[in-house]
């Protein structure tokens, strides 16, 4: 990309290099161990027009979301939970019943919708990966398999009605055409609906190192400010803004096509003034915080290995590609990893190719640390391994800075 994803702008300014990187979620079986793999540049650069932070490869959705796409959400009690409590808050504040239309965009296993049938409120998953919308439809959540767009949201306008909630939750960051997402949204959306939107805080990723949470999914990383320039290009405006802390840092925003923003908009934008987001600065020293995290976590793996410990990873996550390549982690520094997910189980972690296997080899092996690649979902995973670490074991904690636990 040349120009800004969302403006259109060429004042794109490069902050942060993390070379040349697998796809995060292109887990290999044993037979793709001597291939080649693709891999491609992931450069982080800042729009000075409009703001919004965005890498500049684009890697075809096709490729990244229709080939045996390995991520189902609802292996993580956490989200769950989190996704039960969110369609409980909509249908009390939104008054939401059998006459109601809720969509859900990257709907993936029905894990959210699930909560709504539940209450016998109409539903429909949209979402581009086979496997996780197949699952869906078998525990009774309506899906279609397919990418949302402009063309799609008239179609469903027309041949069903307009939506009275349009949920979309680590989904706008991941599409290429971001214009064409969101005029699909505004298409869609009834006029005195809401669109609710969950994205990773760009304010959070920087403050805290979350540099393993950039990867060509993920093509935006938002602030308030980019967000509502985007959504005002389609005639949509944030109404409210509430900061979850899952996925390390993330802001739900409230949209529709009225415009009646409440104290929180206004909030968050004087707050990103006064503290720089809107500028080059805020971001340049980035690089700099991620090449000091990299060289700590780096000795303090290589003196525990000198050590003779023995070293294994939790979580065949995204974030744990992006960490392990640029750390050059591979089977030499860690025996294997585990994910409860049984769809990644036998596989092996891209680039590196160290195996996956179940969760309990961890009690049989009972290595001396594990490294945590999915730290945004630490609490539910440590409290899952509380027999290992009350044998003894301990992990390690990559993210904001390394410690043990």
């Amino acid at each position: 990309m040349h120009n800004c994803r969302s403006c259109g702008s060429d004042k794109l300014r490069p902050f942060l290099t993390l070379g040349h990187v697998p796809l995060a979620d292109a887990l290999l079986e044993a037979k793709d161990l001597d291939r080649i793999e693709p891999k491609f540049p992931l450069d982080v650069a800042f729009c000075e027009d409009c703001t919004l932070v965005q890498i500049f490869e684009t890697v075809p959705p096709e490729v990244l979301f229709c080939q045996d796409y390995p991520y189902y959400s609802s292996f993580s009690d956490a989200l769950l939970a989190h996704s039960r409590a969110n369609v409980e808050n909509l249908i009390e504040t939104r008054d939401l019943d059998e006459n109601s239309f809720v969509v859900e965009i990257a709907s993936n296993d029905g894990y959210l919708l699930q909560f709504f049938v539940e209450h016998g409120i109409p539903v429909l998953g949209i979402d581009p990966a086979e496997g996780p919308a197949k699952a869906a439809i078998e525990k009774g959540v309506p899906t279609l398999n397919d990418f949302f767009g402009r063309e799609l949201a008239e179609k469903l306008r027309k041949d069903r009605k307009p939506a009275d909630i349009i949920i979309g939750n680590n989904v706008l960051a991941h599409v290429a055409d971001t214009n064409g997402f969101v005029a699909g949204v505004a298409a869609l959306l009834a006029d005195t609906g809401r669109a609710v939107f969950e994205v990773p805080y760009v304010k959070d990723l920087i403050d805290h190192c979350e540099f393993d949470t950039i990867y060509h999914e993920h093509l935006c990383y938002f602030s308030v400010t980019a967000l509502s320039k985007l959504f005002a290009r389609h005639g949509l405006t944030i109404d409210r803004i509430e900061h979850l802390p899952i996925h390390g840092g993330s802001l739900r925003v409230y949209v529709g096509h009225e415009n009646a923003p409440d104290e929180t908009v206004g909030e968050y934008l004087e707050s990103e003034r006064e503290n720089r987001l809107d500028r080059f600065d805020y971001y340049e020293d980035f690089g700099m915080s991620v090449e000091t995290l990299k060289l700590t976590l780096s000795a303090l793996v290589d003196d525990l290995r000198k050590q003779g410990k023995s070293i294994a990873a939790y979580g065949a996550a995204a974030k744990g590609t992006v960490l392990l390549n640029y750390l050059g982690f591979g089977r030499e520094t860690l025996d294997f990893v585990v994910d409860r997910n049984i769809h990644k189980q036998g596989r092996y972690m891209p680039g590196v190719h160290i195996p996956i296997h179940s969760p309990s080899l961890i009690l049989e092996q009972a290595p001396d640390y594990v490294l945590l690649l999915p730290w945004n979902f630490k609490d539910e995973i440590l409290e899952q391994q509380a027999e290992y670490r009350q044998l003894g074991g301990k992990f390690i904690i990559p993210i904001p800075s390394p410690q043990i636990v």
